[in-house]
């Protein structure tokens, strides 16, 4: 699977603490190994985004994506009540 930011992703990420991009990174490599990984709890939310997808990046911060045709287009990076309010 190959990984295309979204605009907005670049810009949401560039403004997260330092921590979290190093950790965006880690979960980001082990999304590409296997994006089904227990640790990334990929699962729909659909309801929220139609036709997408949230992995976890730490317990609060959450990447939303589209995956179509062996890439995962990463749309937005936030935390849970940045995403879902």
């Amino acid at each position: 699977m190959r990984i295309v930011l979204h605009r907005t992703f670049e810009k949401q990420i560039k403004k997260l603490p330092s921590k979290i991009q190093a950790t965006y990174k880690i979960r980001r490599d082990v999304f590409l190994e296997d994006p089904f990984h227990p640790l990334l709890d990929n699962h729909s939310v659909d309801r929220a985004f139609p036709g997408c997808r949230s992995i976890n990046i730490t317990g609060d911060y959450r990447v939303i994506f589209k995956a179509q045709d062996g890439i995962a287009h990463f749309l937005k990076i936030g935390s849970h009540s940045e995403l879902y309010s």
